[in-house]
């Protein structure tokens, strides 16, 4: 079965974390406010870079294709953080100019001893929660004229829906494996040598995802044509 280890995640000096009630309000109606906006996603995108790595590498003893998973998207978020960013360059600001919280890291620690939790907690609930939001970010930013950033956020939905996709099929996998160990018990585990990878493809063609290598590969490439 899985085990946790720990790990010290390391982030910039900018920008301030503070709690989220003190992170001022961000209306997309003054430049200053959608720069706010735009920086409150961009900071958003870089925790999940790091949310995706340490999803790979706290938990060990899972089948190979879970970590090839959460790199690739480490990658996708990565490339989401620097789309963002070079649109809040445009309006003359940066990344670390504003104030941030941590609500979405803190979370990830609070679940850093068991990949149940954290499938169903991060990805599930809080991401989850982005696709509903963005849409309605997307018509404000509409409605002040800013369309390109708005078609940024096109590309990160779509994204994002297919990693909120993949949490699900992690947080099955999950409870497959803590029925395998209540059934198996401690001496018998042993049965059940080789299924789990196997359990754990069949959950994920059964939500729809296939191989992260051949899901984005192809989009990754004609990012890096296009880019």
């Amino acid at each position: 079965l899985f085990r946790s280890v720990d790990l010290v995640c390391g982030r910039p000096e900018k920008p301030e974390l503070v709690p989220p009630k003190l992170v001022p309000q961000r209306s997309p109606t003054t430049e200053e406010g959608r720069a706010r906006l735009l920086h409150a996603i961009v900071h958003i995108e870089f925790s999940a870079i790091n949310l995706a790595l340490d999803h790979a590498a706290r938990f060990r003893g899972l089948p190979e294709q879970y970590y090839t998973d959460w790199i690739g998207v480490a990658a996708d978020e990565a490339y989401h953080f620097s789309i963002l960013r070079e649109r809040l360059n445009s309006l003359g600001y940066d990344y670390g100019d504003f104030p941030a919280h941590a609500g979405l890291w803190e979370m990830a620690m609070k679940t850093a001893d068991d990949p149940l939790a954290r499938m169903a907690l991060v990805p599930r609930l809080l991401e989850a929660r982005g696709l509903d939001a963005t849409p309605p970010i997307q018509r404000r930013l509409e409605q002040v004229g800013d369309d390109a950033s708005a078609r940024v956020l096109d590309i990160i939905l779509r994204d994002e829906i297919g990693h909120v996709g993949l949490g699900l099929g992690e947080f099955f996998f999950s409870q497959f494996q803590l029925g395998r160990f209540i059934r198996a018990g401690a001496h018998g585990a042993g049965l059940f040598e080789g299924l789990p990878g196997k359990a754990y493809l069949f959950i994920r063609r059964r939500i729809g995802c296939t191989s992260r290598q051949s899901d984005n590969g192809e989009g990754r490439e004609k990012r890096s044509k296009s880019h």
